[in-house]
């Protein structure tokens, strides 16, 4: 039996977020293969606290003192490879000597590009490897000026719930539940979803809309649904905690994005089966085949998300064959397991050279 490899993965956010989520359930993925994982991140956080929850060793560090709690973790030839999976994070392992004593990986989960300050470049020059998690992802690292050999595609990946059967989306009596999940920012495009409300409302007033998730344009985004007189057709959930009761309870999944890298959200709503619409920008076009398993808007307006949504509940059959779809799509390229295979198959190249 080869000897398990023992990794060191770090993330630094304080918050928890798609990054956060696939830090942790690749930690999961790697010890379930009997590899060896443990995690490096901010005492009190979500991470920290539901990483210890699964099994997973954590090291509690503080951000201004990570640098020297990272480099004490890596003495005594320890770990063979340390994961970062945020910016903070790298910063924190690269001060501590992470690509000089030990092979460095990083997750890179954002489209801009990298920072022009020379100090902070050389964070990913350290990295034996870059992983994107798009294509999308990494066209815009290798635009940087890294060499598209160092940098590598693994879709992130999501687990299968089990579905109970029952259900039919669409077919019950009462509203018709339309959500999204993330973060309230603008470029999460949740503004989109409000202003195409009152144009979906006249067509299907029976249509109700949940926004999952905190964030800075809380306040704006219900602002607007009160000008357009919508508010009480719209629910603002914040952070929930438990999000899995939010998915089996949606009818359509909205996701309207301007730029997304790939996107946690879409993925998880697909694997419950849900019908999708989603904005064709970004990594997207990667996830969602238009009208194979799920529905692509190309055109971010309003009353293009309005069109896509009434066509949606109005031929149930058609909504119902795009969720089935989109199961597929997820058990066969976006799953958990593929994405914990993948990442291993990068770790194992980067310490075969």
């Amino acid at each position: 039996m080869p000897k398990p490899l023992s990794t060191l993965h770090v993330d630094l956010g304080r918050e928890w977020r798609g990054g956060q989520s696939q830090a942790l359930l690749l930690a999961r993925g790697l010890l379930a293969e009997g590899q060896v994982a443990e995690m490096a991140a901010v005492e009190g956080s979500p991470l920290a606290e539901r990483a210890r929850a699964a099994g997973v060793r954590v090291h509690a560090v503080g951000r201004a003192l990570a640098p020297l709690a990272i480099r004490g973790l890596l003495g005594g030839a320890r770990f063979d490879l340390v994961h970062c999976h945020d910016a903070h994070g790298l910063t924190a392992a690269w001060l501590a000597g992470a690509g000089r004593r030990v092979p460095l990986v990083a997750s890179r989960r954002v489209a801009y590009p990298l920072a022009r300050n020379a100090l902070a470049r050389r964070r990913y020059q350290a990295a034996a490897r870059i992983i994107a998690v798009s294509e999308f992802v990494k066209r815009s690292v290798v635009a940087s000026g890294v060499p598209a050999a160092k940098v590598e595609v693994v879709y992130d990946g999501v687990e299968l719930p089990v579905l109970a059967p029952g259900r039919e989306r669409g077919a019950a009596s009462g509203p018709r539940l339309l959500g999204c999940v993330g973060y309230l920012l603008p470029e999460k495009g949740q503004e989109l979803l409000i202003r195409a409300l009152p144009l979906l409302l006249d067509r299907r007033p029976d249509c109700r809309l949940l926004l999952a998730g905190a964030g800075p344009c809380r306040a704006a985004l219900e602002r607007l649904a009160r000008q357009l007189g919508v508010a009480g057709a719209v629910r603002f959930a914040g952070f929930v905690d438990d999000i899995d009761g939010v998915y089996r309870s949606l009818d359509v999944f909205l996701f309207p994005s301007l730029a997304e890298p790939l996107g946690s959200a879409l993925l998880s709503a697909m694997a419950y089966g849900l019908p999708a619409i989603a904005a064709a920008r970004g990594a997207v076009p990667e996830v969602i085949e238009d009208g194979r398993d799920g529905l692509l808007v190309r055109e971010l307006a309003p009353e293009a998300f309005a069109a896509a949504v009434s066509r949606l509940l109005d031929d149930p059959a058609l909504a119902a064959r795009l969720g089935a779809a989109a199961r597929q799509t997820v058990d066969s390229r976006f799953s958990a397991d593929a994405m914990t295979r993948g990442t291993l198959q990068v770790y194992h190249r980067v310490l075969a050279c």
